[in-house]
């Protein structure tokens, strides 16, 4: 099965994620990972990538668009695959769509973890982590059993500057404004499948699989 997993910062597209790879023996393509692959391997692909980072700028659509569609030609993605952020744009999912049905492919499923803004700035503003070992906790979520400090070394627990609301905010608006139209283009296309993601993680996971089942 063909999957895109779409929702915004704080969804929990990551734990999703692991859990669909998982039971449907598909590779977890993740822009982010394939980026790095391409620029520690120093392909031809990587090094263009680079050169706009080190230059600041973010790396066109058309690039993009050929390191996603240069992952999904291998071989094991002939049996499907879940791509976790890309497309993120419109245009990258019309090249996406080309590159498929030139393949005799196409997007079988693209689930959309849907989240209120509220709760999505809860999640995202409330993970803690330790000066000392790395651990991370959420107050929520995941509380340490005293507050501010580590469970498992004792050491202090901080506020990341990236975890803060107007951060959190920020990076839901530029979801909105560049992902979101994602929603309906693919809700046209008739293949979108909407999860509540704010249910609990078993619960989400076991509507995907549902959801799937009659795809």
């Amino acid at each position: 099965m063909n999957m895109i997993l779409l929702g915004p910062p704080g969804a929990g597209k990551g734990t999703q994620a692991v859990n669909i790879v998982e039971k449907y023996d598909v590779p977890h393509i993740s822009t982010g990972d394939i980026f790095r692959e391409n620029i520690k391997n120093g392909t031809e692909l990587g090094k263009k990538a680079q050169e706009y980072m080190n230059r600041g700028e973010l790396v066109p659509d058309e690039l993009v668009c050929e390191i996603a569609t240069d992952r999904l030609s291998r071989e094991d993605c002939a049996e499907g695959f879940l791509l976790d952020g890309f497309p993120r744009t419109v245009f990258q999912a019309e090249k996406l769509d080309e590159f498929l049905t030139a393949n005799g492919k196409k997007v079988d499923a693209v689930i959309n973890l849907e989240v209120e803004k509220e709760e999505l700035i809860t999640r995202l503003t409330g993970r803690r982590v330790c000066r000392k070992c790395g651990a991370s906790f959420h107050v929520v979520n995941i509380p340490p059993k005293t507050e501010g400090v580590c469970d498992y070394c004792g050491g202090e627990l901080y506020q990341r500057d990236d975890d803060t609301v107007e951060t959190a905010e920020n990076r839901i608006s530029v979801y909105d404004t560049q992902t979101k139209p994602l929603v309906d283009y693919y809700t046209k296309a008739g293949c979108i499948v909407n999860i509540d993601g704010a249910t609990g993680l078993e619960n989400v996971f076991a509507d995907i699989v549902t959801a799937l089942g009659e795809k």
